[in-house]
Formats: structure tokens, sequence, C-alpha cells
């Protein structure tokens, strides 16, 4: 959490702000003394400009998908990038996987309880 919020250039305070999340429960999840639940992180996720998955894998919540770029990492990093560039790209990226997301859980539900799509 605390390299997160490092690579994100915020204070504790500043988290805490933009999360809604106490300064102290935030520092006793930084110092591994709280294990935030999954909507804790999901607000982490937003004020840290971050897709939700990434801190559900570094809490132990999500499986890491083998081989997958931190690519909101890689963006952050990126010295050709100005802020407000930075964040557009995230953005973009993030919406787009939320899409991805939405469409496998409506194929999900569209499977019948024999495992075979509905209707065929």
């Amino acid at each position: 959490m605390r390299e997160q919020r490092g690579e994100a250039q915020l204070s504790l305070r500043r988290l805490s702000d933009l999360s809604g999340i106490s300064n102290p429960y935030l520092s006793q999840i930084e110092r591994g003394l709280r294990r935030p639940s999954a909507d804790i992180l999901q607000q982490l996720a937003r004020a840290l400009e971050l897709a939700p998955e990434s801190l559900y894998v570094r809490a132990g919540i999500l499986d890491a998908d083998e081989g997958a770029p931190d690519l909101v990492a890689a963006i952050r990093r990126d010295p050709e990038l100005g802020e407000a560039q930075k964040r557009t790209l995230i953005h973009v990226y993030e919406a787009l996987r939320l899409e991805s997301g939405a469409r496998r859980v409506a194929r999900a539900g569209r499977v019948g309880e024999s495992g075979m799509p509905e209707g065929g």
C-alpha cells in the first residue's frame, strides 16, 4: 500500500481524504496490522486511480494472472508522460477493463444450471 501511495505521490493524510478512510486505519493497513476488506480496497483503488483488481491481488483476495503486466504502474513510471496524460491513460484502461469484466459477468449469467448456455 505504501508503495502504491508513493507512486501516486500522495501523503497518508491526502489518501485518507480522497478515500474516506481514516488516517489511523490506513496507517495500520500499511504497517500490516489490519487486513482491509474488499470494500476498503475498492475505495483505496479509486483514490489511487488504480484498478481494484491490482489491490485485491496484493491483498491476497485474488490470484495474480501469470505474466500480466501492471500497466498502471508502468504508466505512472513513464517519464515521457505528463500527470494529466497519465491520469487519462489510466482512466481509459480501467474503463475498458471494467467493460470487459461486465461482459464476462453477463456471459456467465446466461449459462444455465447444466453448464450450457441457455437456449442451447
